[in-house]
């Protein structure tokens, strides 16, 4: 395989992430017309588990909702979500009193911190068509030193999310949506740099060298990935979407996961007949011990335990909303409303 590629093998779901990224799961959902007031018609919820459907049944699960589909108020401490919504529409709410709609290609970074009760439902918009969501949460561990710090979180629209998009002579395109990390192009020209996590984010560290990239390759198309800064970096393509690609000389099969050399530039091509989607993870890890129990990722048995108390204790804040999985009203638009702050933030015009 040479020797920038490290390791390749079968892509699992959940996919295995390396440190700092704790997990990483995509949810795909066929959601039928909505009943009208965004939830899903009593007709097609025949014969679910209602409260905890994982079912799959009829193309899509209900997870913990009950009408409207989604998760419904639950607790973390000690790391960040960081929520990435290709399609689809998320309602937001939080202990903190924090709110939000957001989706169709929006990312929600969320630092839990000493810990947050956040919700996450799957409003229906359409009434005359299906509604699909394509969701993708990434599980990101903070170092002790920030396993305490108050929860946080920040909309990276996706309007102001920058790409990185380069042509061939023969029109075939690649795109990188750089979700998080500077890009530094081979060809040269400007660093593409997205909005920032939150302060207290893994990803704010520069020595972090935390990248999110999400890639996609028509058939023919090249692209050479840049070099991390630092040789501690380590870097994981996961190949979900398309045929082949050829990887510095290697033909890779889709599903699959590669680890490569994250500072030495990688150069890619889609060799199969349709369009190449991957997602690029990098990283500095932490290296520090990480004990996880559900919601709660800590670096020792006595800190989760602690955890549990707090949250048996505190309920983190309590929860300051009537329903356990709230949705905005169906002419609501993308929106945030921040924590202490009487602004609302909007996406920026298409």
């Amino acid at each position: 395989m040479g020797n920038i590629i490290k390791r390749m093998e079968p892509l699992t779901r959940p996919w295995v992430t390396n440190d700092p990224f704790l997990f990483c799961g995509r949810v795909i959902n066929e959601y039928p017309a909505s009943d009208g007031d965004q939830g899903v018609r009593d007709a097609d919820l025949g014969g679910r588990p209602l409260g905890s459907d994982f079912s799959g049944a009829g193309g899509f699960n209900m997870y913990h909702g009950e009408r409207v589909p989604g998760f419904p108020a639950h607790p973390h401490r000690g790391f960040e979500t960081v929520t990435i919504v290709p399609s689809g529409v998320v309602d937001h709410a939080d202990s903190l009193g924090a709110t939000a709609r957001y989706g169709d290609g929006d990312v929600q970074w969320l630092t839990a911190g000493k810990g947050v009760m956040h919700a996450e439902m799957f409003p229906l918009r359409d009434t005359d068509g299906p509604n699909p969501l394509d969701l993708y949460q990434i599980w990101l561990n903070l170092p002790a030193k920030d396993k305490m710090v108050e929860p946080d979180f920040v909309m990276l629209w996706d309007g102001a999310i920058p790409r990185h998009v380069t042509r061939g002579d023969d029109g075939a395109t690649a795109t990188v949506k750089v979700i998080a990390g500077a890009y530094r192009p081979v060809e040269g020209g400007d660093v593409l740099t997205p909005p920032a996590a939150t302060p207290n984010s893994w990803a704010s560290n520069p020595e972090a060298e935390l990248a999110i990239w999400q890639v996609t390759l028509d058939p023919g198309a090249r692209l050479t990935l840049p070099a991390a800064q630092r040789h501690e970096a380590q870097r994981t393509l996961f190949f979900e979407r398309g045929e082949e690609m050829d990887v510095e000389g290697q033909r890779v099969p889709v599903d699959s996961r590669i680890e490569v050399v994250a500072d030495q530039p990688l150069r890619l091509r889609n060799t199969g007949a349709t369009p190449v989607a991957f997602t690029v993870l990098q990283a500095v890890p932490i290296d520090e011990p990480v004990v996880r129990h559900g919601p709660f990722v800590m670096n020792s048995q006595a800190e989760i335990a602690q955890a549990m108390r707090d949250f048996q204790d505190t309920q983190f804040g309590g929860w300051p909303w009537r329903e356990g999985g709230p949705v905005h009203p169906v002419e609501t638009t993308r929106f945030a409303k921040y924590p202490g702050r009487k602004d609302i933030d909007l996406p920026p015009p298409s």
